[in-house]
């Protein structure tokens, strides 16, 4: 404290020093250090909250004295410190300690006897409004605060950056985690919060395993530095949000990352689901169900396989099997789904770590007995493409001798993922054969959970990767498909000869197709219209996708089309069933709309949060695990423990 002289009684009633260093708040500050580290990531986190709460804490236990007169701390310093904080308390479900209550305890500056800075000196840069960010003259990288954030923290990064470039940005959710933390996503574009005709629309998603955290920290920097470069007037940042709609989700398994980030289990979780999270040394990998959510999506590959030998062979818009809704689905997992279809996605990448490499679907093999064998999509030469332009903007990732103990060996840096190792259920692969978008993953590093002090190397070999591949939803062709009168016609299919994988137009007829070079011929059809086919050259290097519109005509011969489709589609039925009967496992393609047909979900989600209320209401009655730090010792304390310290829903 910048001051030598104090008062007593202070505005707490202690009347000597002895009985405020006896006292449960001079306590609490003396561990604030030490609890809040859990909250911000054990060791990682370092109490960073811990400096501001314990000084504030001082201001009034030991209020600054002038002219034999107390002088209140400035409330708007309170304000500022809770506003940052409090998410450290609510991880731990301590509630906010009463005596740092701004109203009471603290001053306003128009008050008569003025008000002063307890953090004056301590990190004076907090209490400017634009805290966090750096000035619009100076290099972003320089001032974005490498250091782990608490889900609640992260949140309040993600809403202050949308605030700051309110022109440009929004946040919005896409549902909650299994233990009720928003999933919660920040939206770049030029017209934020609808779609643009022809703008193509990406997104960036990390954190699927809680425990791997370089992706969710690189995720918030990279829209903190979107939001300062934009508002520095940087050239290259502003053409790139009005130009293409980004979304970032840096955490799509925020209750395993919190679990993570305090490096070890909750005790209030069942034995049953401790012991399939915490057995090996990947704690906070699954949700707070023990569910991988990268396992978690609709097996879409194994129809495709099945279907192989069929002459209507598609792997575009597969439709989800009615009996995968009888699984066991986390809410993350469903929320994504859903948000993957609600948006015309069609270029996205998900980021990993503990390894460096990029690999792309498939990731299962086409054969069940083969878990490393080569398993091409149709899409090949695209998503080499598109993976190696991040491999190719980073620094190490495409150097042969870049491995990480056992991983695979790559074609600098890349590779195809059943060929790395065989699973069902991911995300890229549910991406490609159900939507229209494009994904790839991104294993970020050795390290799962770098040190603080790596995290801006993190970011440094990242950064430039980050742009060009948001760049690359720029590649191939995109165009409009309409009707003789110009509407846009929704739910056309653009087809490319020789790749059994077509794209579908969004609501207002536009699409987007990424392609590799070439010389491709494409057409465009819909039921009901004539087809149309244009032949297109795509030569190496094209930075913008080129423009390729379609007019469709209305076909008089429409119903014997459709006649002739329904009778294709009744033979194809007939040879699956002489195959096997599988299509009472799997819906043909016309049924891709369907989504959870039997509200099985909801019904599931029901029970689940029930049980899991009835856990936190039973977990109610003991105390939290830092309880112990303040009774444990005997004393005065014993006597009259601090339920103030607790949550009043605990």
């Amino acid at each position: 404290m910048q001051y030598s002289q104090t008062l007593f009684p202070n505005a707490l009633g202690h009347r000597t020093r002895d009985e405020a260093e006896l006292s449960a708040e001079y306590l609490l500050m003396s561990v604030a250090e030490t609890l809040l580290s859990s909250a911000s990531g054990g060791a990682r986190g370092g109490g960073q909250c811990s400096p501001d709460v314990r000084m504030l804490g001082c201001a009034v236990v030991a209020p600054r004295c002038e002219r034999d007169r107390p002088l209140r701390p400035c409330r708007r310093v309170c304000e500022a410190v809770r506003r940052r904080c409090a998410g450290a308390f609510e991880a731990i479900d301590m509630a906010w300690p009463y005596f740092l209550d701004c109203q009471r305890f603290f001053g306003s500056e128009e008050e008569e006897e003025g008000c002063y800075d307890p953090l004056e000196g301590l990190r004076v840069e907090q209490d400017d409004p634009d805290y966090g960010f750096p000035p619009v003259d100076e290099d972003p990288s320089a001032s974005i605060r490498f250091v782990y954030h608490s889900d609640a923290q992260m949140v309040a990064i993600l809403t202050k950056t949308a605030e700051r470039c309110s022109d440009v940005a929004l946040t919005y959710s896409i549902g909650r985690s299994f233990e009720g933390r928003e999933l919660q996503v920040i939206e770049f574009s030029g017209n934020p919060g609808q779609h643009d005709l022809l703008e193509p629309e990406v997104k960036l998603v990390a954190n699927m395993h809680g425990d791997e955290a370089l992706g969710r920290q690189l995720l918030v920097y990279l829209a903190q530095y979107l939001c300062t470069e934009y508002l520095r007037g940087d050239p290259r940042i502003q053409t790139l949000i009005n130009t293409t709609r980004i979304h970032i989700l840096p955490s799509m398994n925020p209750d395993g990352y919190e679990v993570a980030a305090a490096g070890g289990p909750d005790d209030g979780q069942d034995e049953e689901v401790q012991s399939r999270r915490y057995d090996s040394w990947n704690v906070g990998r699954t949700n707070a169900q023990g569910i991988d959510l990268n396992r978690n999506f609709p097996d879409l590959a194994s129809i495709v396989y099945q279907r192989r030998r069929q002459r209507t062979y598609r792997t575009d818009h597969v439709a989800i099997p009615d009996f995968y809704w009888f699984g066991k689905i986390a809410p993350e997992t469903y929320a994504v789904m859903k948000w993957t279809r609600s948006i015309p996605f069609m270029l996205a990448a998900n980021f990993h770590g503990g390894y460096l490499v990029a690999s792309y679907p498939y990731d299962l093999s086409k054969h069940p007995l083969e878990h490393k064998m080569f398993s091409p999509t149709p899409d090949e030469k695209v998503f080499k493409l598109l993976a190696r332009t991040y491999v190719d903007s980073h620094p190490t990732m495409g150097h042969d001798q870049a491995r990480c103990g056992s991983s695979p060996t790559t074609k600098n840096g890349i590779i195809n993922g059943a060929q790395w190792y065989s699973f069902a259920g991911s995300m890229q692969d549910f991406s490609y054969l159900h939507t229209n978008c494009f994904e790839v993953t991104v294993e970020l590093g050795c390290d799962k959970f770098p040190a603080e002090e790596d995290l801006s190397t993190g970011w440094e070999d990242n950064q430039e990767a980050l742009l060009a591949f948001v760049e690359g939803a720029h590649r191939g062709i995109k165009g409009l498909v309409t009707d003789e009168e110009g509407q846009g016609l929704r739910g056309a299919r653009v087809s490319v000869r020789g790749l059994r994988h077509d794209v579908t137009t969004a609501e207002q007829g536009d699409y987007w197709r990424l392609l590799a070079p070439g010389v491709h011929i494409v057409s465009a059809t819909l039921p009901g219209y004539t087809r149309a086919l244009k032949r297109v050259r795509i030569p190496p290097g094209m930075r913008h996708a080129g423009r390729v519109d379609f007019v469709l005509r209305r076909d008089e011969n429409s119903q014997r089309v459709t006649e002739e489709e329904e009778a294709a589609a009744a033979a194809a039925a007939a040879a699956v069933a002489a195959a096997g009967g599988l299509q009472d496992l799997y819906p043909t393609q016309s049924d891709h709309e369907r989504f959870d047909p039997y509200n099985h979900f909801e019904r599931y989600t029901a029970v689940a949060v029930a049980a899991s209320t009835a856990r936190r209401l039973e977990r109610s009655q003991e105390k939290p695990w830092w309880w112990s730090f303040f009774v444990g010792s005997g004393g005065g304390l014993a006597a009259a423990p601090p339920t103030w310290l607790l949550r009043s829903d605990g």
